[in-house]
């Protein structure tokens, strides 16, 4: 069974309020990373663009490394779709929590069929011969050769294995002037991405799955939506960029 390890750390609000390359061979062509982003927000959800960004994975600080990696890629989008980053949670709008995780890998075996070659028939016959005479008697000696035809004469099934990964990101946003004013937690958006492949490095996946999720970041998408990102799309070195930049 699929096992998802990564949790919100909501209760951080509180504690504030009161007291974050696959390189293409020529010749080759592009892997497209697939992801299904869901989305939902409230209909004042725009009017709240001033955000602080913490991590929502247990155990995950401001100070890790891969959160800061992440958490960059996740500030430029932000910034692009009208978001303002603030220094204090006092003067955000909204709380946005970063989670990030992979699931346990699921093997899949397949069948499939191979195409068996070989001779199908014969495409034309030649012959030719000898007569000798002994006397009275003749004697003929002769030989055909044929043009064999060759081609498919059948199949034998193949039985293969194929292991997939569910990657997993999400960004929950809450309301921190309803929280100062009544400690009630109220959500105002969730942007939710998930990809399923071979890879299991979250580091080469991300930037496909913030690329993927950039349209609808913050919004209300009405279904889940399917999206492609081509593996040399310009969205990805533009987002990856800046990112080291960050990381101190």
């Amino acid at each position: 069974m699929l096992q998802v390890k990564y949790f919100r750390a909501i209760a951080i609000i509180g504690a504030i309020v009161v007291s974050g390359c696959a390189t293409v061979q020529p010749g080759v062509a592009p892997k497209t990373f697939h992801s299904t982003v869901d989305s939902l927000a409230r209909s004042d959800a725009a009017e709240k663009r001033r955000y602080v960004l913490l991590p929502g994975g247990k155990g995950v600080d401001v100070g890790d490394l891969q959160f800061q990696e992440f958490a960059a890629y996740i500030d430029k989008v932000l910034s692009g779709a009208g978001f303002t980053k603030v220094a204090s949670l006092h003067d955000a709008d909204v709380a946005i929590f970063l989670s990030y995780a992979i699931g346990d890998p699921e093997t899949y075996q397949y069948s499939y069929a191979l195409p068996t070659w070989g001779q199908t028939g014969v495409a034309s016959a030649n012959s030719s011969g000898s007569i000798s005479f002994y006397g009275n008697t003749a004697t003929y000696s002769g030989r055909t050769t044929y043009t064999p035809t060759y081609g498919v004469t059948g199949s034998t099934t193949q039985i293969d294995t194929i292991t997939r990964h569910s990657r997993f990101l999400l960004l929950d946003a809450y309301d921190v002037v309803e929280y100062a004013k009544d400690s009630r937690l109220a959500q105002v958006w969730k942007t939710n991405v998930v990809s399923i492949g071979s890879s299991n490095d979250l580091r080469l996946v991300m930037p496909y799955m913030v690329v993927a999720m950039t349209p609808h970041v913050g919004k209300n998408t009405g279904r889940k939506v399917e999206v492609a990102v081509p593996e040399d799309d310009a969205a990805i070195k533009l987002l990856r960029g800046d990112a080291s930049s960050i990381i101190k």
